[in-house]
Formats: structure tokens, C-alpha cells, sequence
């Protein structure tokens, strides 16, 4: 074979199919079922159900007592029936305030005094005048009893024929005059006295006293000031010394709407809660229904009394009450399923049903209930939750059922 030939031999065909090795290929297969894998599990990371974070508290069994749960509840506020604001009865400028806020008085204590020079000054002259109308009483006595002596010296010498018509007449009128000079200078005295009385009851107007017992929460003049008994419109005139509250004539007042009063009635049994002291149940009682409406909210005022006196109790603090039922069991019947307390906020509305969501198994669980009364911040389940149930409380809005969940337990319990 000559060179051209085996040159021709030496060349490329570059026309020809290339040949794969069986172990390339297969190293490629695996590679692609390996990137497959991956793709697969980054997509389920992105995808996969993420549990909820909620919180939850355990329905608890309904209390055994004879007051049930609540057939109303409304919020209102503390209020004194007996309180005052103290003024003096007179105009004039301060000179010492004795009271701070909340200092304890007596009636009859002193809260402030006025100044009292003028009024002072015109009790004196009063005195005086008093004084001075006695001394003139008893001049007028004792020339009345001198002209009486005279006229009947007259008379005796009249009657003896010494003396004429005319002296006996003028003796006569004397007496007479002096007499009726008295009697003016005695009602003079009274004028006096009662002017002097007057003008003693203006001094004693500059003691502002405690008109009872109670406690100050207000104090609101200083020395130095002016207060008056009433406003004199350009606010620099005080018109009170300070605010005193009986503590003891604190009740509890309240809105009710007039659709549901009919459920309240007098002496029904009440629980209230102060907004300051959410764990502090006070046992209470409706005093009295307030027998008028308020047309523009459309309610009716109810009063009721505290069964407790604390001083933590002051006036104008909120509160919320629940109007109890008060249902006693017949003899020897058997006890009615209560069902089960959980917190109000646990209950929302859902298609125009009351729910709650229940945490199964770690989902939530959507149940409908019927709800009972109202005790403290709870809500009675008569069906549709048991005692024990993990209930989920301020459910997120889109919770849904079966939707995977984690629970933490609630501060509350």
C-alpha cells in the first residue's frame, strides 16, 4: 500500500455517528434523576403547610350555684348619691384652706375660712347699737316711772280740789307719752338685737364647714382667692372651696338598652367587675329601675347597690356588670346539663352562626354552639363544646377548618 492510501485511511470521517459509552450514559441519568430530586423537594419547602401560631384555653365546667349564668350584662360607672361641692354662702377672698384630697371629714369639720375684718367690724357697730339702744330703754323706764308718780300725785290732788283740770290732763299725757317711749325703745332693742344677729351670721358665713361625713377628691381654691356662691362669669371668682363624697352612698349606675329590660328587675342578684380590678368579683343588687327612658340612646337607667364597701371602690370608676338568673331546683330533681364556660373572645360569627374553633389533633376544628348567658369575661356553651375542649382564643381571621395549627396556652390561665 502506497502513502496515499494510508493517508486516506488516517482521515476523520466527520460524517459518521458518534458512539455514547454505556457508562456515560449512565452517569447522565443520573445526574438528571438527581437534579429532578431536588427540584422536587425545594418545590415542596416553598409549598409545604405551615402551621398557624394560636393561642388557646380550656373550656371549664359551668360553677355550681344557685345564681346562674348571666341573662344581661352592660358597663357603667361608680357614682356617689350623696356628694357636694362646698361653698361659703357669702362672697369674699380666702384666707386658709384646711382640706387636701383624700382627707377624711367630719360634719361640722372647718374646710376654709374668708376674711372677716368688714364682716367683723359691722358686728361690732351691730353690738353697739345694741348697747346703746338698752341705755336709752332705761332713761325712757325711768322717766316713765318718774311722769306715773307724778300723775298720780295729781290725782290725789284733784280729788282733794288743789290742783286743775289741766295740770291733772298734762301729768296724765306725760305718763302716757314716757310709756309709749318705752315700748318703741324695746322694739328697738329687738331691731338692734336682730341686726346684731344678722351681722353674726355673716361672720360665722366665713367658716366653710363639712356639711357630712365623706372624703375630699376634690380641692379647688387656694389663699388668696375669691369665691363666691355663685358664678360670676368671667372664671376669676372661685365657686367652690372643694368636693366632698359620702363613700358610703356609692352605688353603681348603668345603661341598660330598652329592648332587653325586661330581664332586669328590682333586687335581682348582679355581679360587677371594676374595670381597675378585672379579678375582683363584687356581689351586688339592683336597687331600683329608673322609671324614664333616654330617648336619644334609647335606655334605661338602672341603680344598683355594691355588697362590698372597699376603698378601692371611688366614684367614677368603670365597670361591668352581669345580671344574674336565679333559678333554685326543685327538690330531688336531677341536675340540668350547665354545659361549658370559655372565653368570650374564643366566640365569633361565621355565616350567621355563633363558632368557636376547637384545636383537634393539631387542626383546628370548626364548631357551631349555642351560647347561654354571660359570667365575668366567659360565655356559657350549652352545646357544641365540652369541659376540657382546647379552644382557640382571638382566632386569626382566616382560620379555617382542618388548617394545621400550633398552640400556646393562654396568659389567662
Amino acid at each position: 500500500m502506497n502513502k496515499s492510501e494510508l493517508l486516506k485511511e488516517l482521515r476523520i470521517d466527520r460524517d459518521a455517528p458518534e458512539e455514547v459509552s454505556p457508562s456515560r450514559l449512565r452517569l447522565w441519568l443520573a445526574l438528571g434523576a438527581a437534579v429532578i430530586v431536588l427540584v422536587g423537594l425545594f418545590v415542596w419547602f416553598l409549598n409545604r403547610e405551615r402551621p398557624v401560631e394560636v393561642t388557646v384555653a380550656a373550656a371549664r365546667a359551668m360553677p355550681a350555684t344557685s345564681a346562674g349564668a348571666s341573662v344581661l350584662d352592660a358597663s357603667g360607672y361608680v357614682t356617689a348619691r350623696r356628694q357636694a361641692t362646698v361653698s361659703a354662702k357669702i362672697t369674699g377672698k380666702v384666707r386658709d384652706v384646711r382640706i387636701e384630697e383624700g382627707q377624711h371629714v367630719k360634719a361640722g369639720d372647718i374646710l376654709a375660712t374668708l376674711d372677716d375684718s368688714e364682716v367683723r367690724v359691722d358686728a361690732e357697730l351691730r353690738r353697739a347699737q345694741v348697747s346703746a339702744a338698752r341705755a336709752q330703754l332705761a332713761e325712757a323706764e325711768a322717766g316713765s316711772a318718774n311722769a306715773d308718780r307724778e300723775y298720780e300725785r295729781q290725782q290725789d290732788l284733784a280729788e282733794r280740789k288743789l290742783t286743775s283740770a289741766s295740770a291733772l290732763d298734762a301729768a296724765r299725757t306725760q305718763s302716757e307719752s314716757l310709756r309709749a317711749r318705752v315700748a318703741s325703745q324695746k322694739s328697738a332693742i329687738r331691731v338692734a338685737e336682730e341686726a346684731f344677729a344678722a351681722a353674726q351670721v355673716q361672720v360665722d358665713n366665713t367658716v366653710v364647714r363639712a356639711p357630712f361625713d365623706g372624703v375630699v377628691t376634690v380641692k379647688a381654691a387656694q389663699p388668696g382667692e375669691m369665691i363666691s356662691p355663685i358664678s360670676a362669669g368671667g372664671g376669676s371668682i372661685r365657686t367652690g372651696i372643694g368636693t366632698i363624697v359620702d363613700m358610703d352612698s356609692l352605688e353603681i349606675q348603668v345603661d341598660v338598652s330598652e329592648s332587653y329590660i325586661n330581664r332586669v328587675q328590682p333586687g335581682q342578684k348582679v355581679e360587677a367587675v371594676l374595670n381597675a380590678y378585672p379579678d375582683w368579683r363584687i356581689p351586688a343588687a339592683v336597687i331600683a329601675i329608673v322609671p324614664t327612658a333616654d330617648r336619644s340612646k334609647a335606655t334605661v337607667k338602672v341603680r344598683i347597690a355594691l355588697g362590698e364597701k372597699d376603698s378601692r371602690i371611688v366614684p367614677e370608676m368603670g365597670v361591668r356588670v352581669a345580671f344574674l338568673e336565679s333559678k333554685e331546683a326543685a327538690p330531688g330533681a336531677p341536675a340540668l346539663p350547665r354545659g361549658a364556660l370559655v372565653p368570650a373572645a374564643a366566640i365569633r360569627q361565621d355565616g350567621g352562626q355563633d363558632v368557636v374553633f376547637a384545636v383537634r389533633d393539631g387542626r383546628a376544628e370548626r364548631r357551631a354552639v349555642t351560647l347561654g348567658g354571660s359570667l365575668g369575661d366567659s360565655r356559657q356553651v350549652q352545646a357544641g363544646v365540652t369541659a376540657g375542649d382546647a379552644v382557640i382564643v382571638d382566632p386569626p381571621a382566616g382560620l379555617k377548618d382542618g388548617i394545621k395549627v400550633r398552640a400556646r396556652e393562654s396568659r389567662d390561665e
